[in-house]
């Protein structure tokens, strides 16, 4: 009896001071181990935050545009005049006269009835006509919501074109924008001076898309704020004739300034498709044939580039990453 209560005591005390040493060293180890830890979660979450802060820095970019123009409904055409009465008559110069059977000159009534017939249709068929919805084809549609076309032609060029980026610099601060003939000039202008530094172009992209004028200002719009996301301050522009410019805030990155990429879109009345781009003969013919849009057909325009502030960027991997679909030339 006396053995198997000391059994159980002895038993019951080592339980007891293993219990007790466990919490001891777990207590010591978590204490021990716990600043070391904190240490490194503060240094890896320093590390991270400098990473982050140093992409930010290097994508930090500057751009400029130029541009303006709006996609208002043209109002439709007024009847023609020739499709009246003349006279008091009904179309076809035919008046009077034909009431003239019908007040008892006999004989003649069944011709004179044909006659007024045939002028009747004549005046129902213009006014038809001018009211769009004959003539076949798009009618009063295409007067009151035409085709558009919008194109864009994208440019890489090696940043050794520093004249590039003086012109479009001094087009966006001469430029009247906010005239249909001011924003063709600025198309011309802006192709030009593409077109005149054609030993600086190493990729480039063009696009065309018709569509009704509805549809062709929301992709005109989608297309221009997809451009200007792609750098974080626009330190130069002239829209609509309103001037802004800003001193950039950009942090010059190690890397060196390789490229500048510079965004032509415009949106044209009428089907202008623009040929694939693939070599420099084909920058070279989509470039003219989008500059030649005359002021009556032009309904806007947009030229955007970055980098814009001296001493700004754009590396090599910047340019991969941000214009992955531009294609060498």
């Amino acid at each position: 009896m006396f053995r198997n209560i000391s059994w159980k005591r002895f038993l019951k005390s080592v339980a007891l001071v293993t219990l007790a040493l466990t919490f001891i060293f777990t207590n010591v180890s978590s204490a021990l181990a716990s600043p070391s830890s904190e240490r490194t979660d503060s240094i890896n979450k320093a590390t991270l935050e400098n990473s982050i802060e140093s992409e930010a820095l290097i994508a930090r970019r500057s751009g400029g545009r130029i541009g303006g123009g709006g996609f208002s409904r043209p109002s439709p055409s007024s009847p023609s005049r020739g499709g009246g009465s003349r006279g008091g008559g009904f179309g076809g110069g035919f008046g009077f006269p034909f009431l003239l059977p019908f007040f008892g000159f006999g004989g003649f009534g069944s011709i004179f009835t044909i006659l007024i017939f045939f002028a009747v249709a004549n005046f129902l068929v213009r006014s038809f006509q001018n009211s769009g919805f004959g003539g076949g084809g798009d009618g009063g549609v295409a007067t009151t919501n035409p085709k558009v076309t919008v194109s864009k032609v994208q440019v890489g060029l090696l940043a050794d074109a520093k004249e590039l980026q003086q012109e479009l610099n001094d087009l966006a601060q001469k430029s009247d924008t906010g005239t249909a003939s001011g924003r063709a000039r600025v198309l011309q202008e802006g192709t030009l001076a593409l077109l005149r530094h054609p030993e600086y172009w190493v990729y480039a992209k063009s696009e065309s898309n018709v569509s009704r004028l509805e549809e062709a200002e929301a992709q005109f719009n989608r297309l221009a704020l997809s451009e200007r996301s792609k750098y974080s301050e626009e330190t130069l522009s002239n829209v609509e004739s309103q001037f802004r410019r800003s001193e950039s805030e950009t942090t010059t990155a190690e890397s060196p300034a390789e490229y500048i990429v510079v965004t032509i879109l415009a949106g044209v009345q009428g089907k202008s498709e623009l040929p694939d781009v693939k070599n420099a003969d084909n920058l070279r013919q989509a470039l003219r044939q989008l500059g030649s849009a005359s002021s009556d057909t032009l309904l806007a325009v947009e030229i955007i580039w970055t980098p814009q502030a001296e001493g700004d960027t754009l590396s090599n991997d910047d340019l991969l990453a941000t214009y992955p679909d531009l294609q060498p030339l």
